[in-house]
C-alpha cells in the first residue's frame, strides 16, 4: 500500500482491506444457453398459439354474427397465423434434435487416401484396363 493510501485512510479515519482479486466467473456453457433459449422460445410459441386460438374464436364469432365477407377473411387469416405458429414449434423441435445429434456425433476423423506406387507406364496400363481400353 502506498503512503498516499495510508494518509487517506488516516484523514478519513477508515481502514481498507486489500483482498486478492477474485476469479472471474466461468462462462456458462453453450448447452445451458441453448436449453434456456429453447425452453423460452417454446413457451413463447405456446403462448402465441393460445392467444391466436382465442383470436380465431372471436373473429369467427364476429363473422357469424355479422355475415360480412371481410370478417370471414380476417378469421381465416388468423387461422393461418395459428397454423404457422404450430409449424414453427415443430421446426424448433427438429432444430434441437439436429443440434443434439450433431453434438453427439462430433467431428469426423476418417481420412481416405489412395496412393499408387509404380511407374508411369504401369499407371497408364492400369488406367487403360479400368477404362476398357477405350480412348
Amino acid at each position: 500500500m502506498s503512503s498516499l493510501e495510508e494518509n487517506m485512510e488516516e484523514m478519513l479515519n477508515i481502514s481498507v482491506d486489500v483482498d486478492s482479486p477474485s476469479k472471474p466467473a466461468s462462462p456458462k456453457s453453450n448447452d445451458d444457453d441453448r436449453t434456456k433459449d429453447y425452453e423460452y422460445t417454446r413457451g413463447e410459441l405456446y403462448s402465441l398459439i393460445d392467444q391466436g386460438q382465442e383470436a380465431v374464436r372471436g373473429a369467427l364469432e364476429v363473422a357469424q354474427e355479422s355475415g360480412h365477407p371481410r370478417a370471414y377473411e380476417v378469421a381465416v387469416a388468423a387461422m393461418k397465423h395459428v397454423a404457422d405458429m404450430t409449424e414453427k414449434l415443430q421446426d424448433l423441435h427438429k432444430k434441437m434434435k439436429d443440434l443434439d445429434a450433431e453434438q453427439k456425433k462430433g467431428p469426423s476423423s476418417v481420412t481416405n487416401n489412395a496412393m499408387f506406387v509404380g511407374s508411369t507406364a504401369e499407371l497408364q496400363k492400369m488406367l487403360k484396363q479400368m477404362g476398357g481400353g477405350k480412348r
